[in-house]
């Protein structure tokens, strides 16, 4: 499991049905891809986040598959139509099989 991960999210806090809203999240991890060596010249595993997975109420939102090229510390903006309250849930898959979640409800009036 990767060392200083934090997870963050940006979304509001109400919306009207109907509304589409723009959703903002950030992982803070190393991603480490496999390529560089240590000061011992052995290569550092590799350890990147090779999935985003949103879901809201258990219906999928987005489903991204990550490469070895993506940065450091990755960004993720996209929107979304709500029509009932719920909560958005969210899961970063990392190449050691950790999964780092977070959640954040919304209130739709």
């Amino acid at each position: 499991m990767a060392t200083g991960v934090k997870t963050r999210i940006k979304l509001p806090d109400t919306a009207g049905a109907g509304d589409v809203i723009t959703i903002k999240t950030q992982i803070t991890h190393q991603m480490e891809t496999g390529h560089r060596l240590d000061s011992a010249g052995v290569p550092l595993p590799r350890s990147i986040i090779h999935r985003l997975h949103c879901t809201f109420d258990g219906e999928t939102v987005v489903d991204v598959d990550l490469r070895p090229g993506i940065s450091t510390n990755p960004f993720f903006e996209f929107d979304a139509q709500v029509t009932r309250s719920g909560v958005f849930q969210f899961a970063w898959h990392d190449d050691d099989g950790a999964v780092y979640t977070a959640a954040k409800a919304i209130s739709v009036t």
